[in-house]
């Protein structure tokens, strides 16, 4: 259950303009936005960048949550991914220049999460088996399979952010 004493994204019934096969994926990233907005909501800004134990950062779970969705929902669309995408990809992790709040990655995060809904909205089903090419060198998958891979990999992360931002904080 979700601290708002709902029951999680996925028992809470079909989504409106969500083809059925992409139900999972939604409710996936929609319960990812949930719990990463209510464990962020009063995150430390000092701690953003601790690597305790040579785990990967909070700011960099943040990042990489909003970064991943971006790469696989553009090569779900058959699109390579853009200059701005690689460089984005490039500092993942690294604290930046001007120093981001964890209320900044978080709208980054929630804005993702929306174009991804929106995108989900607009696929047609009989497209998911189409191939799609993974990275430079266009590895095989699928439109289903990019999609699906984004909602495994975004809750991964989502896990390993709860882990490491429960550590930082000593509970």
């Amino acid at each position: 259950m979700a601290k708002n004493n709902q029951p999680e994204v996925w028992l809470r019934g079909p989504l409106e303009g969500i083809p059925a096969l992409l139900q999972p994926v939604a409710h996936a990233l929609l319960q990812a936005r949930e719990e990463v907005n209510a464990l962020m909501s009063d995150f430390p800004e000092i701690l953003l960048w601790v690597t305790p134990v040579n785990m990967a950062s909070p700011g960099f779970h943040l990042q990489h949550l909003a970064g991943i969705l971006d790469r696989l929902f553009s090569y779900a669309r058959a699109e390579a991914l853009t200059e701005h995408q690689l460089t984005k990809l490039a500092n993942e992790g690294k604290m930046p220049a001007i120093s981001y709040s964890v209320i900044n990655l978080l709208e980054v995060f929630n804005r993702q999460v929306d174009e991804a809904i929106n995108q989900l909205s607009e696929t047609d089903e009989s497209i998911l088996t189409d191939h799609r090419g993974v990275g430079r060198n266009h590895l095989p998958s699928t439109v289903i399979g990019l999609y699906t891979h984004a909602a495994e990999h975004t809750m991964r992360h989502v896990g390993q952010l709860l882990v490491t931002s429960r550590l930082l904080r000593g509970q």
